[in-house]
């Protein structure tokens, strides 16, 4: 009996250390990301996406930090890489689990930085593939402010070209700002991102 209590205590020091590191290991992660060293943030999620086989967050920030580092990224090979890498990192978490809305908002973020990457040639292509992936996530969880805002904002950017109406648009803004303050992440380190440049949206949204 003694040796099943020790061998049972052991097991869960075990736990609490694995643990502990993946939380250690995320917050350096964060940290980095903060700092904007995109390639070493990555990189370290890419290590605990190795180690830690179980949680979809490491993949999923590599994704994310890859994507949003080709807003602003001006060379189009350095972009096409970044965007590889994201989209490698999420379809492992996307074969895994289809019925997570955070990946399919992901997935629509990269397929509008393919957009903006090269509108002309991408436009086209993507834009249908956004608005379905937006649309897979608000059929998983309607409730979920990135997907409701993501949809809005990228109709909102297109909407000089294609002459929609924007006001059912802002309307939706603001729904998703009311969802934000409303939604509460499963752990401390899922996805929370979007209630900044949703309210700079709503400033100029008419």
């Amino acid at each position: 009996m003694k040796k099943i209590i020790t061998v049972i205590a052991l097991f869960a020091v075990v736990l609490v250390s694995a643990q502990t590191q993946f939380e250690q290991g995320m917050g350096k992660a964060f940290g980095l990301w903060k700092e904007g060293k995109n390639t070493e943030a990555s990189q370290l999620f890419e290590r605990i996406a190795a180690a830690e086989k179980t949680s979809w967050l490491p993949n999923y920030y590599v994704a994310l930090v890859n994507t949003t580092a080709t807003f602003t990224e001006k060379d189009k090979t350095k972009v096409a890489l970044m965007l590889t890498k994201a989209q490698d990192a999420l379809d492992v978490e996307m074969i895994k689990d289809q019925s997570n809305a955070e990946l399919y908002v992901l997935q629509a973020l990269i397929y509008t930085a393919y957009v903006v990457m090269d509108p002309m040639t991408n436009g086209m292509k993507y834009s249908s593939k956004v608005m379905e992936a937006y649309a897979k996530a608000k059929a998983i969880d309607p409730n979920n402010p990135r997907a409701v805002f993501g949809e809005a904002d990228y109709q909102l950017g297109g909407a000089k070209w294609t002459g929609v109406d924007t006001k059912p648009l802002c309307a939706q803004v603001n729904k998703a700002i009311e969802l934000f303050g409303t939604f509460k992440p499963e752990t401390q380190f899922s996805p929370k991102w979007g209630l900044e440049r949703a309210l700079e949206t709503q400033k100029t949204c008419k």
